[in-house]
């Protein structure tokens, strides 16, 4: 009889916790039993698996020794107060909020991490922007030699969780039906409007977010001198980030070595030329990071422009933690 494994999911009523619970039924992850948890609030609530209604409860309460494997999918502060006690009972954890200690891995970029790991092995599955950039970037470390990426981030709605969903929902129906505005989860109108910030700016104007992105994208590359910018847009999508890159590199840019790179990239779809990817009409639902609009700089030879489409939620969050749960319990067997 195959091996399984008891496995708890911290955050499990959460939208990237309810599609951890699917991708481990879509993938055939070997779960033996599953413990799904959540804060006193949603205890009680029951999540589909496998034919069956899971019934979720308090983490407070939890034993962490009943299970070998844990994904916090809950957000920093519930991290920070209980990854600790998962470790001290042997867990081996999988961390959606991504500590900054923590080595932060994507299969596809750097799973070589994992080697050097000791039990019990504690790793981060880092933001949807830097799981998208190091599937791209990741496969043309080898043949370009990356002076500075540059990237604008339009970024969905739903990383903010259920009640920013509903929010824009809410702000949608409201203006369509020609009545009064009123911002509860965000400050003001987010519905067919942007805003060039996601959350409250730092004392130099940056955001915890893209901090996070420039330090998760050099650890994934293995490049910490390299140069990263990035702005971090608040756009009215429910689900799918976008991104605008722009790379550019210590030579000239061989555009047709590129999108060959591109094209055999594991985890990377390539929309032939002329056409262009949108998270709604392609990325949602799947399972690969879109590229399309490859180009070089208009007036500059060592430099590459390209538009690029996740899932955020699978793709750049679920998907990704269970890439690396089927990695790590070859060394739990």
């Amino acid at each position: 009889m195959p091996q399984t494994f008891d496995i708890a999911i911290v955050g499990a009523t959460g939208t990237l916790g309810e599609t951890l619970v699917q991708v481990l039924e879509e993938r055939d992850f070997p779960v033996g039993n599953l413990h799904l948890l959540a804060s006193i609030e949603s205890a009680g609530a029951s999540v589909a698996f496998r034919g069956k209604n899971v019934r979720v409860r308090e983490v407070e309460q939890f034993d962490f020794a009943q299970v070998r494997l844990v994904f916090f999918a809950a957000g920093p502060a519930v991290s920070r107060s209980f990854t600790e006690r998962a470790r001290k009972a042997g867990c081996t954890v999988i961390d959606l909020a991504a500590a900054p200690e923590v080595p932060c891995v994507v299969p596809e970029a750097n799973a070589e991490r994992l080697a050097a790991l000791a039990a019990p092995v504690h790793i981060a599955s880092p933001s949807s922007s830097a799981v998208a950039l190091a599937l791209l970037l990741a496969p043309l470390r080898g043949q370009l030699e990356l002076q500075h990426v540059n990237v604008t981030a339009c970024l969905a709605i739903s990383a903010l969780g259920r009640e920013a969903v509903s929010e824009l929902a809410r702000q949608t129906a409201e203006l369509l039906n020609v009545r009064p505005l009123e911002p509860r989860f965000f400050d003001r109108q987010v519905a067919f409007n942007l805003l060039p910030q996601v959350g409250k700016p730092e004392a130099d104007g940056h955001l915890a977010l893209e901090r996070r992105f420039v330090g998760e994208l050099r650890e994934l590359l293995a490049l910490p001198l390299l140069k990263v910018s990035i702005s971090c847009i608040q756009v009215p999508v429910f689900f799918g980030d976008s991104f605008s890159i722009s790379l550019r590199t210590t030579a000239p840019v061989d555009l047709a070595q590129v999108t060959a790179i591109l094209e055999s990239a594991p985890g990377v779809e390539r929309v032939e030329d002329g056409d262009y990817p949108t998270p709604v009409g392609d990325a949602v639902g799947q399972d690969v990071v879109y590229v399309g609009r490859l180009r070089g700089g208009i007036d500059d030879p060592c430099e590459v422009n390209l538009w690029a489409c996740v899932d955020n939620v699978r793709k750049g969050g679920a998907l990704n933690a269970v890439q690396l749960a089927e990695l790590l319990i070859k060394d739990l067997v």
